[in-house]
């Protein structure tokens, strides 16, 4: 049996394997099965990145409901939503009970440390998609975000110059901004906040400086969500993420795209000097927040968050 150390091993040769971590026992399984063809990494590979990015990822998700998007035979297999956490999973497990407007209440799982980590990548969960507030307040979250969404016809290029004019509004607006690689196609910009708008209010001011940004420059940008209705070669500045039981791909999650490719914290120098969505991969990743740490890491603390309340109403109070 595996035991834990500052480097977890993924066994390579073996098909299933009982990892002691912290005194729990984590059982891994098919770690052989190839989950990416192309590239033939395999199910044992996705948990390996997990492993040695943990240190950096668990603070950013903790105390967080997680959606479950399993993929049970790789990228290259079907896969399906799991909100509920499975009746049969240890009893470590930490549960956030959320009750939906529909009267429904869904126990989510939450990923609290590394052996709820492994267990819920185990299930076949490529990408992590948490909730945007922590379980003890789910309708207030900490952030506001943007969701850089590129349409048909608009190169990463424009996704980069759609970052700096929004970058560039949120600095006249005086708010602090963070931004990453989706992973999959565009960028993700972060405001941290302080807790107390809720989520519709959240919402509400992203959707307002979204449609404000599409006006001014509709040749680059739009902010019309329905897909018929969008202008071509335009970005769509995503605000409708930001609604409640909403959620995107987390910090550090790997995609279930061709090259592996890892939803990632970059600087916004790295925007100016230019990148592209293959240069962040899971065989690249550990090794750069090992040289660079954790860029989002002030997103993790109370202070340089704003009083979004102040800018609610369109207008800062």
């Amino acid at each position: 049996m595996a035991r834990s150390a500052t480097r977890l091993h993924i066994p390579k040769d073996a098909t299933d394997a009982r990892l002691a971590i912290d005194e729990r026992e984590v059982p891994l399984t098919n770690l052989r099965k190839i989950f990416w063809p192309g590239l033939g990494l395999t199910k044992g590979d996705l948990i390996q990145y997990y492993a040695d990015v943990a240190p950096v990822l668990l603070p950013h998700i903790h105390d967080r409901a997680m959606v479950m998007k399993r993929y049970p035979h790789g990228i290259a297999g079907d896969f399906f939503f799991m909100k509920r956490a499975p009746h049969a999973r240890p009893a470590w497990i930490e549960i956030c009970r959320i009750t939906h407007s529909s009267g429904n209440v869904i126990d989510f799982p939450m990923i609290q440390d590394l052996s709820s980590l492994l267990w819920v990548i185990n299930l076949g969960c490529i990408d992590l998609n948490q909730w945007y507030a922590t379980c003890d307040d789910v309708d207030r979250p900490d952030y506001v975000h943007f969701d850089l969404d590129p349409g048909e016809g608009a190169g990463f290029d424009r996704v980069l110059e759609t970052a700096r004019v929004v970058r560039g509004a949120l600095e006249g607006l005086k708010l602090p901004s963070f931004v990453k690689t989706t992973g999959s196609r565009g960028l993700h910009v972060y405001v941290p906040i302080v807790r107390g708008p809720v989520q519709k209010d959240v919402w509400s001011f992203a959707k307002a400086l979204a449609v404000e940004l599409a006006a001014r420059h509709a040749s680059l940008m739009t902010a019309e969500y329905r897909v018929a209705r969008r202008p071509r070669g335009r970005v769509l500045v995503d605000y409708n993420q930001n609604a409640w039981g909403r959620t995107l791909a987390s910090i550090y999650s790997v995609r279930p795209r061709p090259r592996a490719t890892v939803s990632t914290p970059v600087t916004w120098e790295e925007i100016d000097a230019g990148i592209t969505i293959e240069d962040f991969r899971v065989d690249n990743v550990p090794s750069r927040v090992g040289k660079l740490g954790d860029l989002w890491a002030p997103l993790l603390h109370p202070r340089g968050r704003v009083e979004l309340r102040r800018y609610l109403g369109g207008t800062e109070k």
